[in-house]
């Protein structure tokens, strides 16, 4: 038996995770059990079950043991976590779905712990007592433990999952921005009214993208000129002298049928290194950096 609740309780596989995971049972079957309660409702296996019926093959049942429902869904959580790269949005979104089984457990307990003992009055947590059934359960906290964040994070995808427009939401789900990013977008929305909500937040969304996008440039060039830097500084502690290069061939234990390989390298980087040298006569009489013809004009050769 499929249960929405269960099934849906974790975001669907990917293609290509769908995809390796058919391949998987179609060499080797299908060996992981499919997980029931006692009452036959699948836990976990989902995916597995449905591959294997649409193939028709067989797969096997282990019948556990829960609580509750709760308890089932939590296992199925711990259990698909170890599998999957789940960020803390998508954790939080999880926990958002345990919610209301998390507080009817914990409402349970506490109505549980006044007994037939307790008067009417004290059971309906009317009277004036350090912990009374009415007053708030601290939510936030549980949901965090539930599905392993901090609490400041689960009450940021909480406070971002209630006032959030859906364009944010949608970043989230698309793993364009972090949960970071979307509270402090969602704090800068309150400033904005609220019809202009989904406007001003594809407007800062594209902001940011435009932001990720020069800084990842930034990080391509610090590569370039690292990896440059590198390969032209340690070039000059090479002494290609015969002496240092028959001491070189001994040591890294340099094959006769290796040597022909060696040469053509080196003279692939004497090429490249030729090449080195006639871009920088090329671009030394001009700064290609200025940004007028002014700054070009006054550019001193000397310091180039």
């Amino acid at each position: 038996m499929v249960l929405p609740e269960l099934s849906e309780l974790l975001p669907p596989l990917t293609d290509e995770q769908l995809s390796v995971l058919e391949a998987d049972i179609l060499q080797n079957g299908c060996y992981s059990p499919i997980i029931v309660n006692e009452d036959l409702v699948i836990i976990d296996g989902h995916n597995r079950m449905n591959i294997c019926a649409k193939h028709g093959l067989p797969c096997r049942m282990a019948v556990f043991h829960f609580e509750d429902m709760l308890e089932a869904k939590q296992w199925a959580l711990d259990t698909q976590k170890g599998r999957r790269n789940l960020n803390i949005w998508e954790l939080g979104q999880i926990a958002l779905k345990l919610k209301p089984d998390i507080e009817a457990r914990a409402k349970d307990k506490m109505s549980a712990g006044g007994g037939d003992k307790k008067s009417d009055e004290a059971r309906s947590g009317l009277v004036n007592s350090p912990n009374p059934i009415s007053q708030k359960l601290d939510t936030r906290k549980d949901l965090a433990k539930t599905v392993g964040i901090g609490e400041q994070a689960m009450g940021r995808v909480m406070k971002i999952n209630e006032t959030a427009p859906e364009t944010i939401k949608q970043a989230l789900n698309d793993n364009e921005i972090s949960v970071n990013k979307g509270y402090e977008l969602t704090k800068k929305l309150q400033d904005v009214p609220e019809d202009e909500w989904e406007s001003a937040a594809a407007a800062m969304l594209e902001a940011d993208k435009a932001y990720k996008e020069k800084n990842a440039q930034i990080d391509q060039k610090g590569r370039i000129a690292k990896q440059i830097c590198t390969a032209f500084e340690k070039s000059f502690l090479m002494q290609p002298t015969e002496e240092n290069i028959r001491v070189w061939i001994d040591y890294a234990g340099i094959r006769s049928d290796m040597v022909d390989d060696m040469i053509s390298q080196a003279e692939e980087l004497s090429a490249r290194y030729a090449r080195f040298a006639e871009i920088l006569k090329k671009i030394k009489p001009t700064d290609w950096r200025a940004t007028d013809e002014t700054e070009t004009d006054d550019f001193d050769e000397s310091q180039g």
